[in-house]
């Protein structure tokens, strides 16, 4: 048998047990245990996060699906079913406080893109937006897919205001701007609403496309000025011109001054210009406003396109023109008091009630009248003459009481001047007076000449019975 050996083993040396050494236990201790947490968490936020996305996507994948509400094989569950994805989705990207992964952002632009980017149809009355422009039910044709495309706007907008620019940029390029631009041609005016929203905060927040996306307005534009006279949303494109103006600093680039000499100016020749007259006013404004001197500009192009037989137009002008007078650069006044007031003139002698009425308004402007004491010598002899035709000749009784109204202004502001064109006017008038006597007088010396030919013509015609036939 083997001796036990109880004699005891040296013992290791150990540590003192130190309050230092406790807490660097504890210390140790604690770090494993929280590195094993962090690692089982992470694993599992991991597993979470792409449970998540693996529904975001499967939500998105359903409504890549376009149901055209017309097809009567189509469910009206799915219909329903795919407007609650939407709604969740769009719920998805509020509550987002980080950027989606890649692989959803992109499949939900591809899903925006194949819900929106779709064939529109075919304008319902292809004549109604040139002859009756001012009537919105004329052009206005509600889409059965709005249930759906209002959701995806809203998803859209939402991430074009919560994302990066620079990271969409990678997703929404120029084509995509493009083809947003093209919708503006819907007849639905509630998806032109939302299109104007979207486009304007894509321009605002997208800073690096702001020069494509105003030169390819621009295009369309000029495409609609000068070819087609048709496109449903250049009201919605004028308001958000009407912002980007807003925002131009002084002195204004060239390119600037270009856009509103070749394509808001012309704009007031086309046939619909009253459907979105308040938005050209409203930008062209916005241009005299900054730079006065190009007043003198925008008149002279207002008068060139001036309407012939298109009465709403004429009042619509008027009232244009009286706005820019308030803000046309002084120097100016003597150069377009002569030709503005020939025009206002020629409206206060329309036969039209309501032309010759707003016309005759004109003259309570005080920045208008001014503008003609600058140039009375000119501007009086035009105008006297057409308010004494008015007092003479029109039918309306309403505007001849007007007429009188600044006839009397007229004279308080130059008294003599006033007596003095009413001469000249006299004058004249019994000049051609005189004129067409001597000329009825002469007409009556030829009308005797020609009867008294025509009886010695007949008396030495031999009569009818003494004419031999051979």
């Amino acid at each position: 048998m083997g001796v036990q050996n109880n004699t005891p083993r040296a013992s290791p040396r150990r540590k003192s047990t130190t309050l230092q050494h406790l807490f660097d236990l504890d210390s140790k201790t604690a770090t494993g245990t929280n590195e094993k947490k962090i690692g089982t968490a992470n694993i599992g936020c991991s597993s979470s996060s792409n449970l998540e996305n693996e529904e975001i996507l499967s939500s998105i994948s359903f409504c890549t699906f376009v149901f055209t509400f017309t097809d009567p094989s189509e469910c009206a569950t799915h219909q329903e079913l795919k407007r609650n994805k939407l709604l969740q989705l769009l719920s998805v990207v509020k509550s987002s406080k980080k950027p989606l992964h890649d692989q959803v952002m992109s499949s939900l632009i591809s899903m925006i893109s194949l819900n929106l980017f779709r064939p529109l149809p075919p304008p319902s009355n292809p004549s109604s937006a040139a002859e009756f422009p001012e009537d919105e039910d004329h052009i206005s044709t509600f889409s059965p897919l709005w249930s759906h495309l209002q959701l995806v706007y809203d998803i859209l907008i939402r991430l074009v205001i919560n994302t990066d620019p620079k990271l969409l940029r990678g997703y929404i390029d120029n084509q995509f701007v493009v083809n947003l631009l093209a919708l503006f041609q819907s007849e639905d005016p509630r998806e032109r609403d939302s299109l104007k929203n979207v486009y304007h905060r894509i321009y605002s927040r997208f800073t690096f496309y702001r020069s494509f996306m105003r030169k390819s307005m621009n295009d369309v534009f000029l495409h609609y000025v000068f070819e087609t006279e048709r496109h449903c949303g250049i009201r919605e494109l004028l308001e958000i011109w009407g912002s980007i103006i807003n925002g131009f600093t002084v002195p204004l680039k060239e390119e600037h001054k270009l856009f509103l000499m070749r394509v808001l100016i012309p704009f007031h020749k086309t046939k619909g210009m009253q459907a979105y007259h308040r938005q050209l006013a409203y930008c062209v404004s916005q241009f005299v406003q900054k730079e006065p001197v190009l007043g003198g500009i925008v008149v002279r192009g207002i008068l060139r396109y001036w309407p012939v037989t298109n009465c709403q137009k004429e009042v619509l002008l008027i009232g244009e023109l009286e706005e820019l007078v308030e803000n046309i650069d002084p120097d100016q006044y003597r150069k377009l008091a002569l030709p503005l007031c020939l025009q206002i003139t020629r409206c206060l002698n329309s036969w039209n009630s309501q032309v010759a009425e707003r016309a005759l308004y004109v003259w309570n402007n005080e920045q208008f009248v001014k503008m003609i004491s600058v140039a009375m010598e000119e501007v009086f002899p035009v105008v006297v003459e057409g308010m004494e035709k008015n007092l003479k000749w029109h039918w309306s009784k309403s505007v001849r009481q007007l007429t009188e109204n600044v006839k009397v202004m007229l004279e308080e502001m130059d008294p003599v001047l006033h007596s003095k064109c009413l001469e000249e006017i006299e004058l004249r008038e019994s000049k051609a007076h005189q004129a067409e006597i001597k000329r009825k007088e002469k007409w009556d010396r030829i009308e005797m000449a020609a009867a008294q030919h025509h009886n010695q013509h007949q008396f030495l015609q031999p009569p009818h019975f003494l004419c031999v036939s051979h």
